[in-house]
């Protein structure tokens, strides 16, 4: 068996997943297999990482399609003996009500931010037990606490957290360990080309709270830690302490989240509105 590591990273096209991978190349030599379902993204970043004589594959899936995970699982188990991390990275939101998200975008998230996951950690066991490998999941602050316009979101993300702090342990023995990454705000895609309820992109703007970080600066704090053996990387600003003032003081927490993110009320309220509006008035006979 070859000594050669081997890192997976979802999501690797862009954003914080392309922004993790830089910064693993930067950290230790490795053969990167590359996921994401952007084909021409992805053989761009393959292409950089072999100029820089780095070995690079590329395998192109939609994480929401339960079929292709297993499709992907095969093919990753069958060119590589061993996984040394596992970074699932890939994700997607929605900003819209819970009362105007359809069934088939709450079903889209969970597939990408917990599904898959879950199915990759477990399709690939065996090369991560051959490496002694790590489980690197980025989740999100919204999995402490509740965020309006994104209930499926939260739900995702609060189920990757549990699930996993179960795995965690339930493989310790086996040398695998896993880093839960708890960011606030990144400046990625995820919130650019975040779903409207109906599935389309969401127009309105992002409400924020504290500091946005680059992707950049969040990919160089999850490597130091994947590094030290922690097994979980919180932000160290407002998000953090909001979600201790939600666990000690959740009224006052739910108020200043209102406030905070009003605009979500807002926008729902005109969405709802015009719906309203187009629908057609029916009439007692």
């Amino acid at each position: 068996m070859s000594a050669e590591k081997v890192f997976v990273v979802t999501g690797a096209a862009g954003g914080l997943g392309w922004a993790t991978v830089e910064a693993l190349a930067q950290s230790q030599r490795a053969r990167f297999a590359l996921i994401d379902i952007d084909r021409n993204a992805l053989e761009e970043r393959a292409t950089s990482l072999r100029e820089r004589g780095l070995d690079a594959d590329v395998f192109v899936a939609d994480l929401s399609d339960e079929s292709e995970i297993a499709r992907l699982v095969e093919e990753l188990q069958q060119q590589f003996e061993r996984v040394d991390v596992l970074v699932n990275n890939a994700g997607i939101t929605h900003r819209s009500l819970s009362t105007l998200t359809s069934n088939r975008v709450i079903r889209r998230v969970m597939a990408v931010d917990y599904h898959a996951p879950v199915e990759l950690a477990q399709g690939l066991l065996e090369p991560l037990r051959r490496a002694q490998g790590c489980v690197v999941n980025i989740s999100s602050m919204a999995g402490w606490m509740p965020v309006l316009g994104r209930a499926g979101y939260c739900a995702a993300k609060s189920a990757l957290h549990q699930y996993f702090e179960t795995f965690r342990e339930e493989v310790r023995e086996d040398g695998i360990r896993v880093l839960m990454v708890y960011p606030s705000f990144v400046a990625t895609n995820i919130e650019q080309n975040a779903l409207s309820g109906d599935g389309g992109r969401a127009k309105h703007k992002q409400s924020t709270i504290g500091q946005v970080r680059t992707p950049q600066w969040m990919a160089g704090r999850i490597v130091k830690a994947l590094e030290q053996g922690k097994e979980r990387l919180f932000p160290l600003d407002k998000t953090l302490l909001g979600a201790y003032l939600y666990k000690f003081a959740p009224r006052l927490f739910l108020k200043q989240m209102v406030s905070n993110f009003r605009v979500e009320l807002e926008v729902g309220r005109a969405e709802r509105a015009a719906m309203l509006k187009t629908q057609p008035s029916t009439q007692e006979s």
